[in-house]
């Protein structure tokens, strides 16, 4: 589905964010928080890949520990949601793997599901990633471009409640 002009969330919404690196994921999620503080959501909505990288350890882009990093996800997302806490997942979701984990995760515990996905240039990541302390590069980017054209087309497919993609410019989203 194209961007909405207003996307409008329960707070039983499990809200995953998927696109290559740099697309601007992390940046769209804490603005998001930011700009729905008063509805209740925090930093602590946002349940991140790359922190759970981080806190297993201190390294958020070392990815032999991803494995370890998405099983503290999944569990991290099952007790937010046991909690009926609006929860954000932002991680590349460019694993078909992945989206069906989290879709079942939400179906158990009776959540919406929306997905954004950030259909954003590869050559706009690639400016974005050198601008960063944490820099991916140039291969792993192509890699995730390739995976991003994959999602696109099954996501359709998949069991959304809602999803949508975006090009450069995320939509206003809000709570009912």
């Amino acid at each position: 589905m194209d961007s909405p002009e207003c996307l409008v969330l329960s707070h039983q919404t499990l809200l995953v964010l998927c696109g290559i690196a740099g697309a601007g994921k992390s940046t769209f999620a804490r603005a998001f928080v930011t700009q729905h503080s008063a509805h209740g959501l925090r930093e602590t909505s946002i349940v991140s890949s790359d922190h759970c990288r981080a806190l297993i350890c201190d390294n958020d882009n070392n990815q032999n520990v991803s494995g370890d990093a998405f099983e503290l996800l999944y569990y991290l997302l099952d007790k937010r949601m046991m909690l009926q806490r609006f929860t954000l997942v932002d991680s590349t979701a460019l694993q078909a793997p992945t989206r069906q984990k989290l879709l079942a995760q939400a179906r158990q515990h009776q959540y919406h599901t929306c997905l954004l996905v950030f259909n954003t240039s590869a050559a706009l990541c690639i400016q974005r990633d050198g601008a960063r302390n944490r820099i991916v590069g140039e291969e792993v980017i192509a890699y995730q471009e390739n995976l991003l054209r994959q999602t696109l087309q099954a996501i359709p497919h998949e069991g959304w409640h809602q999803f949508y993609v975006f090009t450069e410019h995320a939509p206003l989203l809000t709570f009912v």
